[in-house]
């Protein structure tokens, strides 16, 4: 038997403050982003903001429906959005925040299952990892190099016939 471990790291900031105002502005605009999302059925407001390779803003938030949990998540809105708009250009950089009713929004979010799969293969397509900027109105924010790091043993398309 042989043991394999996975590890990795990332940056921790203890407030918007102290991001790169590019990074700060992404943060900023996903969190204003969650004002746009459609969520009577959980009342949990995301909202995302990535800049594109060529310097072009892309946002999304969650869109639910009463079919729920059939909905899109913020971060999927964003991704189709930027993949119609600029077929294979990369991302450089997606910030996601969150407002959620009768919940503190002072700590980062992760991306889901299903978003950390889309942020995966997305990567995959465009040759290019994704960097994360996860965090709240308030407190700590982190920043992951490439979304890739949270699918660890990735499904693929490599997998598919």
């Amino acid at each position: 038997m042989k043991t394999t471990e996975y590890r990795f790291s990332y940056e921790v900031y203890d407030a918007i403050d102290e991001l790169a105002p590019e990074d700060a502005l992404l943060l900023r605009r996903a969190l204003q982003m969650t004002q746009n999302a459609w969520a009577p059925y959980s009342r949990f407001r995301v909202g995302a903001a990535a800049r594109m390779q060529n310097g072009e803003i892309v946002t999304g938030a969650n869109q639910e429906n009463a079919a729920y949990p059939a909905g899109l998540c913020a971060e999927s809105v964003l991704l189709s959005t930027a993949g119609a708009t600029w077929p294979g250009l990369p991302i450089d950089t997606l910030a996601v925040s969150y407002e959620g009713d009768n919940i503190p929004n002072d700590h980062p979010i992760s991306p889901c299952g299903i978003c950390r799969q889309r942020l995966q293969e997305f990567e995959t397509r465009t040759q290019h990892p994704i960097r994360l900027i996860l965090g709240g109105s308030t407190g700590k924010i982190y920043i992951i190099p490439d979304a890739n790091l949270l699918m660890p043993l990735a499904f693929t398309a490599n997998e598919l016939p």
